[in-house]
């Protein structure tokens, strides 16, 4: 069952998103000339059919797309980790010649993986860039796979298994659904910015039980937790007169869980495409619009928000969100786009933990 509700869900952003690394997979360093002419990408629009398994997988006609894993974990000693795993498609060439060669350039990968170590106050963060040759990087349908190198998504039904490994850590997370997966957006689009397309299809699991592995300085330790994962494929999204976004992701420990972000203007306005989701235990979504909610930011570090205040009259709801760790910072070096993204905690009228996303405190995004 897919609870397509309403989300004008703001989803997106992840700007959510859905910002999410447009403008991270910008490339424009990378970018090839050589787009046809004639083809033009598709976006996306209200009465789209979604189809699972299949839509868990690549959409190639589209420019962007990324898979989004967050998450919090505790080992048996009661020590706590946050998790990032994300892999981006970035489309260049259309439409594919099937007899070209193998090396060709019509897609570029890029994924990042991030690990916080809240007792040891440690950040770590590694990026990749590759393209699809044989078996370097890629999305299968066909093997219910997404992958960039040794990194990799394996699904089995909607379960899912995060496999990735670095100099400075490795980790394995089987994931198991609690909730169905939710799409995001009204009448199946999340819209980001005023314009026919300027919006995405977003699929979210919210709540999703995390056991596994994971590895530091040389120790192994068996971890569980809670994870989310979305899921974006669009062409086009931000305007101009935008220039970032901030996306919180909500579990709460009553088995619901929410969905806010808001984009912010040039001219230091939020932008009414704001939105959000609430998901109920069910499974249910409830769309929320930009005035069904408030977020006030507070305390910073080196210009990012990281403590901040959420309001949701309707809900009832008022929640303290706090960073377990100030400095959870990436600066890609593959791409223009800095971005802040980690793992925090909240309090108030309920308790949970959760990710927070802050794009454009540098300097715009670039999408």
């Amino acid at each position: 069952m897919v609870n397509s509700a309403l989300p004008g869900n703001s989803a997106g952003v992840k700007l959510e998103a859905v910002m999410k690394f447009t403008a991270i997979l910008t490339l424009a360093s990378f970018a090839l000339a050589a787009t046809s002419t004639e083809f033009r990408w598709h976006v996306a629009l209200p009465g789209y059919h979604f189809a699972f398994p299949r839509d868990h997988f690549n959409h190639p006609d589209f420019r962007t797309e990324w898979w989004y894993y967050t998450g919090n974990l505790w080992d048996d000693a009661g020590n706590r980790f946050g998790f990032e795993l994300v892999f981006f498609r970035n489309g260049e060439r259309r439409p594919v010649q099937p007899d070209s060669s193998a090396w060709r350039i019509d897609d570029y990968y890029l994924a990042h993986a991030a690990v916080t170590d809240v007792s040891g106050r440690r950040f770590l963060y590694r990026e990749r860039l590759n393209r699809c040759g044989p078996g370097i990087a890629g999305i299968s349908f066909q093997d219910r796979r997404v992958w960039n190198g040794n990194w990799s998504v394996q699904w089995t039904g909607d379960r899912q298994t995060l496999n990735a490994m670095t100099s400075d850590f490795q980790f394995r997370l089987d994931l198991n659904p609690l909730k169905p997966p939710v799409i995001q957006g009204v009448n199946g689009v999340s819209q980001k910015a005023e314009g026919q397309g300027r919006a995405s299809y977003y699929v979210s699991f919210s709540r999703l039980a995390a056991v596994g592995t994971l590895g530091m300085a040389g120790r192994t330790r068996r971890v569980h937790g809670i994870a989310w994962m979305d899921h974006e494929w669009f062409t086009h999204q931000l305007d101009a007169s935008q220039t970032g976004w901030d996306w919180f992701s909500v579990q709460l420990d009553n088995s619901t869980e929410l969905m806010l972000f808001e984009i912010r203007r040039k001219d230091g306005s939020l932008d009414p495409y704001s939105s959000g989701t609430f998901i109920d235990r069910s499974g249910a979504a409830h769309h929320l619009d930009a005035s069904a909610f408030r977020l006030t930011p507070g305390e910073k570090w080196q210009g990012y928000p990281v403590n901040w205040r959420i309001e949701v009259p309707s809900l009832r709801l008022v929640l303290n969100c706090r960073t377990v760790l100030p400095n959870q910072r990436l600066a890609p070096e593959k791409t223009r786009n800095t971005y802040w993204e980690g793992a925090v905690e909240y309090s108030g009228t309920q308790k949970g933990v959760g990710y927070l996303e802050m794009t454009g405190y540098d300097k715009p995004v670039i999408m």
